[in-house]
């Protein structure tokens, strides 16, 4: 699937590649996993993002992987327009310093097809944001990290929310005139097996947690549970 065809995600049918990867024509990698969040919802994983952890909180969501965390240009009451600044390994690897520069969906997906989806309850919640390794990408114009995109899309089920998860590696790179061979070396293959097993890790570490932190957070007055 090409980052062009993200209007896909908003469908709940089922995907050619739900969980894997593949290079795509253009050199771009395209890594995807679908992780079960039991007990949460669209709206929890929506709001864990607004909560912008720190690097204490951010070890709560994968004790192994995640190191440093803090947040730039940070936006009250929405995480859209922040820039997420960390370090993290991937399913045990070395520490490797990365900006998220989180964005409206509307950027990712076309406006009507995502608004629909939400109001049919197709879709209960997205993250989409702009990564870049380093603590300095290149940016466009616009101030616009450049480099690769992450799509977090989630469903609401009776059990939970179904969330799929999609990187597209190296996405600006042919537009920066990186040729497929040169954008293999940036982003080989060897890096998709474990970001996709750290991925599916760390939403299902925070699976464990979001459900009473958000009870604890927004309803402190209510008994909490757990969800299992």
């Amino acid at each position: 699937m090409k980052f062009s065809d993200a209007n896909r995600l908003l469908d709940p049918s089922p995907l050619a590649l739900e969980m894997g990867y593949e290079r795509l024509a253009d050199g771009v990698l395209h890594v995807c996993t679908r992780t079960d969040m039991h007990g949460c919802t669209g709206r929890m994983l929506e709001w864990w993002f607004r909560f912008k952890p720190d690097t204490r909180q951010y070890k709560w969501w994968h004790p192994i992987d995640h190191g440093p965390s803090r947040w730039d240009n940070a936006q009250d009451g929405t995480h859209v327009g922040s820039e997420h600044i960390l370090e993290e390994g991937f399913s045990g690897g070395p520490q490797q310093a990365l900006i998220v520069q989180f964005r409206d969906p509307h950027e990712f997906f076309d406006k009507e097809a995502f608004d629909s989806a939400l109001a049919r309850k197709a879709i209960s919640g997205a993250i989409c944001g702009r990564a870049g390794f380093g603590h300095a990408p290149p940016r466009d114009e616009a101030g616009r990290v450049m480099g690769s995109r992450l799509l977090h899309v989630a469903r609401d089920t009776a059990w939970g929310c179904a969330l799929r998860t999609h990187f597209f590696l190296g996405q600006d790179l042919p537009a920066l005139g990186l040729q497929r061979p040169q954008i293999e070396v940036e982003v080989p293959d060897a890096f998709a097996p474990p970001l996709l097993q750290h991925a599916y890790d760390e939403f299902t570490f925070l699976s464990r947690i979001l459900p009473a932190l958000y009870a604890a957070e927004n309803h402190p007055a209510l008994p909490v549970t757990a969800p299992w």
